[in-house]
């Protein structure tokens, strides 16, 4: 038996390949898909059957690419019209790949269509040993329920309720349970670190487990959670089936000439990943930065799926990791990344900009002596660590929507916790007319360290 977590990072996706003598099957595969064949490939096995576990919301299904390169036969729930797929699920169904059961257990909450699969050695046991439990269970934490419309919340809750009790927890405290996101991810609220479970464990200390169901539904309509902007594009996605990779744009290296053609179209964006501090020094007019670390899900909430991508890059070897992170978002319309960089786009005169960094420690002096006004960014939970008096709040998915609120007063200064999301931040502020902003280098950890003082409250 092989049994494998493969794990795309930024949206903090987990997809499951698991085969046996011969034969395997994948549960929720990413759209670069080619990893699960290569797998398959190294241990003899046909891939089989692919499992979803319900329409994703914050990527997009790598199904139908999966079945493109291997013929397997897709499985999801009854529950909803997809458009493609060969087994629409009801609770109970089952599937046989060599000794093991694969059996559905319809499990709705997160979404309507929401199942879990267990998974039985048939040649050792009636019982099953290990459950994929999608959205609906996570490590510590449970699956969002308010993304089927906030109408019918608590409606969803109630059935998120009765589905892990009455479906999930009886399977036994030794099963083993691993689900469809991990610790980052936005599907839940809390969710631990660690990559699987058990039932018991959870039963335990999952602190949602531990909630009687009038409890439970409280807690729950109380937890306050960002639906990002580009979920409503995966979910059509999901239904219909994505576009194949193969129908893509291929990004090209572009020369500074060819680079600064494309730029010119009405509909493209630059989007530049190098380190904030690099490109703070030096970085395009109108460009947007959004670093290689948070490429994987922060586009989401500031591109749309009908711009055309340019790139500019650290090294021209990041295209291969970029390429993935906006296919898995659905940003399919990748032009092409400056060559061999932007030391070339300088050198040959193009228009250039830049805008400030400051420490912790300057922030602090600058903030007391009134000379510029803070724009905090950083996400809720990251907030629980308290805010700088006399900041303004606005989460850095948002800002744009929320200009009004910008002092124009005085100079900016932007701050997530680390530095990263703080020049994105910079970079949306310069590109609505903000011209004297800075990035809080380090971040709000940093004065947190440093021991600065913070207040509780949220600031207006």
């Amino acid at each position: 038996m092989k049994f494998e977590l493969i794990s795309a990072p930024g949206i903090a996706h987990n997809s499951y390949f698991f085969a046996d003598k011969g034969e395997a099957f994948v549960v929720d595969p990413r759209r670069d898909a080619n990893i699960y064949l290569e797998m398959a490939k190294g241990v003899c096995a046909n891939i089989l059957y692919i499992f979803e576990t319900h329409r994703n919301e914050d990527y997009v299904i790598g199904s139908l690419e999966l079945q493109n390169l291997t013929g397997a036969e897709i499985i999801h729930s009854r529950q909803t019209s997809f458009k493609y797929g060969e087994h629409n699920v009801k609770d109970g169904d089952t599937f046989n790949i060599s000794r093991f059961r694969v059996e559905t257990l319809y499990t709705p909450g997160h979404t309507d269509d929401s199942i879990c699969y267990s998974v039985t050695d048939t040649a050792s046991s009636k019982r099953p040993f290990l459950v994929f439990t999608g959205d609906t269970l996570f490590v510590g934490d449970i699956g969002r329920t308010d993304l089927p419309g906030l109408d019918i919340w608590e409606k969803m809750t109630e059935k998120q309720y009765h589905s892990l009790h009455e479906k999930l927890l009886p399977l036994g405290d030794d099963v083993l349970i691993y689900p469809a996101h991990g610790a980052g991810s936005i599907c839940g609220h809390k969710l631990s670190d660690r990559d699987f479970s058990t039932i018991g464990y959870e039963r335990t200390h999952n602190p949602v487990l531990q909630l009687e169901k009038e409890a439970f539904i409280e807690y729950v309509l109380n937890i306050k959670l960002r639906r990002p902007p580009y979920f409503r594009i995966m979910e059509e996605y999901n239904l219909v089936g994505p576009p194949l990779l193969h129908d893509a744009p291929v990004p090209v290296a572009l020369t500074v000439a060819q680079f600064e053609k494309a730029r010119e179209e009405s509909n493209t964006i630059v989007v530049d990943t190098r380190n904030p501090d690099a490109y703070a020094s030096s970085h395009l007019p109108d460009s947007l930065s959004i670093s290689l670390r948070g490429l994987s899900f922060y586009p989401g909430w500031v591109l749309t799926h009908d711009q055309q991508i340019l790139l500019i890059l650290e090294r021209p070897d990041d295209i291969e990791t970029v390429k993935p992170f906006l296919w898995r978002l659905g940003y399919d319309d990748i032009i092409g990344y400056l060559c061999p960089g932007i030391d070339a786009w300088r050198n040959q005169g193009k228009p250039i900009t830049q805008f400030g960094t400051i420490t912790a420690t300057q922030l602090k002096e600058k903030l007391e002596k009134n000379e510029l006004a803070l724009i905090d960014v950083r996400s809720t939970a990251e907030c629980e660590t308290g805010f700088v008096e006399n900041s303004t709040y606005i989460y850095v998915g948002e800002l744009a929507e929320h200009l009004d609120r910008i002092p124009k007063n005085k100079p900016l200064a932007t701050a997530c916790a680390t530095g990263l999301r703080g020049s994105l931040a910079a970079s949306i502020l310069r590109r609505h007319g903000f011209t004297d902003v800075s990035n809080v280098l380090g971040g709000l950890e940093a004065w947190h360290t440093l021991g600065y003082p913070m207040v509780p409250e949220c600031p207006v």
